[in-house]
């Protein structure tokens, strides 16, 4: 009965902390704890881990879902062989990300149906996965947004929003 109780509590704690992974998976991490007799200090580092995996397997998602692509794509899978010859020597450049780091922009212009959606897209992902907040968007979107925005005297929050991005 005892055993049920601390279970329970345990679960109520984990939940109050926001700890989703020990709160789903507690009980089978103490079976798998008695049945390997792993001590306190690994028991504890198993459980760690798997929460902290789990919180940065969240973020990403939550990072691509909130960065409003309009379908996933990996810069891995851009066929390079076709592609502009300008735009192939940029791949990797762009790819490495030290453009964020250094605070600068990129602006992908071109002709249609020669990899723009696809290097965006995939670059921005790829910045999602390192942790970056990426707001995807074309110009007429934004634009549109725009002019909602201050039709409807709601400008400020855009642009709180969009200085959050920066």
């Amino acid at each position: 009965m005892t055993k049920n109780i601390n279970m329970d509590n345990i679960k109520n704690l984990a939940k109050e902390l926001k700890l989703p992974y020990t709160n789903k998976r507690i009980e089978d991490e103490v079976k798998e704890a008695n049945i390997t007799n792993s001590t306190y200090e690994n028991f504890l580092l198993s459980v760690l881990e798997n929460e902290y995996d789990l919180r940065k397997s969240n973020g990403i998602k939550n990072r691509i879902r909130q960065a409003r692509f309009p379908y996933k794509k990996y810069i891995e899978d851009l066929s390079l062989e076709d592609l502009p010859k300008d735009a192939r020597d940029k791949v990797k450049t762009f790819s490495s990300l030290d453009f964020i780091e250094t605070g600068q922009n990129i602006i992908l212009a071109g002709n249609p149906g020669t990899g723009k959606t696809h290097m965006a897209i995939g670059i921005g992902v790829k910045a999602c996965t390192k942790g970056y907040k990426v707001l995807f968007t074309t110009i007429p979107l934004l634009v549109n947004e725009l002019k909602e925005s201050r039709s409807e005297k709601t400008l400020g929050p855009l642009k709180k929003d969009l200085k959050n991005m920066i």
